[in-house]
């Protein structure tokens, strides 16, 4: 169900519209328009006649004056675990930095969000408006999403909140190695060695990012192979805290743990307290995202930090540079930021430990 805070003018006709009167997909119609793919010329003739018979006109061809000086942001939830009500804050950090970027480049920012629909539907629903570009919120998409975003969205488009290092694509993300690097560099500070991880097998690139990072970060400052435990779970507070209870109940409990992000964090604070370990005396803890709970947690959470503003600013510099250029075959650019860690009562001195 998509939902948008702008209501759009509905032109008469539509990519969507020629798609369903020639019984064939939106991104069908798209290759067909753009001389692309690998299209038989009966499915061919077929996308051309309903494009005559309905005299639609393509976004390229029609007259410059319809256009509007838009940006549309699209916040897309593919399975809902980590776009949902828990991270609207921060989600709408990157939305406050989008508007006020977009505002003084004379850009009106449109926020338009989907949740578990398809893509074809999505980038459909670019034709027959006429945003100058979008920022395509990466939270949730997967590898595959992104490499079909790529190649069929009409439009300049930036991705944020996640980054992959061999597709050519414009990104704009946390720095997650150098912050797990800080996390951990912490807790090492802290006199901590045994120092374990937990992940996420949730569809979400940042966590494997992470879960890359903090085995990388590990091995540079010399733990231990066997003292990095490492645990995988689900990415909702619940489902964290249940999973946790079942992969740490009978086992031994590292002294510290880097969490892929706050709610996992929650979650898993709330597992050890039921298994009977306290946080910090016999457990530290440190989460990433700093989400406006963290400072009022018990305890109060030590925490990653992310320029969730700035980040979104530079999406919209980027676009701004790409719509001007006029030319989608620049090459891509990828800006990754760093953060700060912000340091709490989660995280003991190791000394101080009382077991």
């Amino acid at each position: 169900m998509s939902e948008t805070m702008e209501v759009q003018p509905k032109k008469p006709v539509t990519l969507r519209e020629v798609a369903g009167h020639a019984g064939v997909s939106a991104a069908t119609v798209s290759l067909v328009l753009n001389d692309k793919g690998d299209i038989s010329e009966a499915t061919r003739a077929r996308v051309l006649q309903a494009v005559e018979a309905l005299n639609y006109t393509p976004r390229s061809n029609r007259p410059r004056q319809e256009a509007t000086n838009t940006i549309r942001f699209l916040k897309i939830a593919r399975h809902g675990q980590t776009v949902n009500r828990d991270h609207n804050h921060f989600i709408s950090d990157y939305i406050d930095g989008m508007s006020f970027e977009a505002l003084r480049r004379d850009y009106a920012l449109q926020v338009v969000s989907y949740e578990q629909e398809s893509l074809q539907q999505m980038l459909s629903d670019l034709e027959g408006t006429e945003p100058r570009g979008i920022v395509v919120l990466g939270t949730e998409l997967s590898r595959e999403d992104i490499e079909t975003i790529i190649e069929y969205a009409p439009l300049p488009t930036v991705l944020i909140d996640t980054y992959h290092p061999f597709l050519k694509a414009n990104f704009v993300d946390m720095d997650n190695d150098q912050l797990v690097h800080d996390a951990l560099s912490h807790l090492i500070a802290r006199g901590f060695r045994r120092i374990g991880y937990v992940g996420s097998y949730s569809e979400v690139m940042n966590f494997r990012l992470r879960q890359r990072a903090f085995q990388t970060a590990a091995a540079a400052l010399g733990l231990q192979g066997e003292d990095a435990q490492e645990l995988s779970v689900m990415s909702t507070l619940e489902g964290a805290y249940k999973e946790t209870l079942t992969q740490l109940r009978g086992r031994p409990v590292a002294d510290a743990y880097f969490c892929a992000n706050d709610i996992i964090a929650f979650g898993f604070v709330r597992a050890l307290r039921e298994l009977g370990h306290r946080v910090p005396e016999d457990v530290s803890v440190v989460g990433f995202d700093n989400l406006p709970t963290s400072s009022v947690f018990d305890p109060p959470l030590t925490s990653v930090d992310v320029p969730k503003a700035r980040i979104g600013a530079m999406a919209i510099r980027l676009l701004d540079d790409l719509i001007a250029a006029d030319d989608r075959d620049q090459s891509p650019v990828k800006v990754l930021m760093t953060g700060e860690l912000v340091v709490r009562d989660s995280v003991a001195k190791a000394q101080d430990r009382k077991r």
